[in-house]
């Protein structure tokens, strides 16, 4: 299956452009960590936009196990989603890089208590998820990445 194509439209944030575009030219060997913390890596995942159809490229924590991702739509712990929520439900196909090569994965919301262990994960990557759902009326959504076979 090939990638993602189609017209990439940057993020209105210049440090997201600037993580994304380093990440992508470096094929992940610079600005693979958030804040230059090498305890919290990220990876880039491209979506198509809800309403645009258009690519948008995000920084994400990375947190894998068994070659499935978690995307974990907190937006710092803020009362609406990230706009990359509605992008994984109208299109779910994604691109993630995490490293050199992207491939394609298919993006479902985790439940119940596949979401309470994925969510000890996430957490366990980075503590600052359960400040953020402390913060938050909504319960955080964790988005489930897994490989598109060709």
């Amino acid at each position: 299956m090939d990638l993602l194509d189609g017209e990439y439209q940057p993020s209105p944030d210049q440090w997201v452009r600037d993580q994304v575009e380093t990440y992508e030219r470096t094929g992940g060997r610079e600005a693979a960590t958030l804040m230059d913390k090498p305890e919290w890596p990220i990876v880039v995942i491209t979506s198509r936009g809800a309403k645009s159809g258009k690519l948008r490229k995000n920084p994400v924590m990375r947190v894998e196990h068994d070659g499935v991702y978690a995307a974990v739509a907190s937006k710092g712990g803020a009362p609406e989603h990230p706009g990359w929520y509605a992008n994984f439900l109208a299109h779910p196909v994604v691109q993630l890089q995490d490293g050199p090569e992207p491939a394609l994965y298919r993006a479902r919301v985790a439940t119940g208590a596949e979401r309470a262990q994925w969510w000890e994960r996430c957490v366990a990557q980075y503590a600052p998820y359960a400040e953020y759902q402390e913060k938050t009326d909504r319960e955080i959504p964790v988005f489930l990445l897994e490989r598109v076979e060709d």
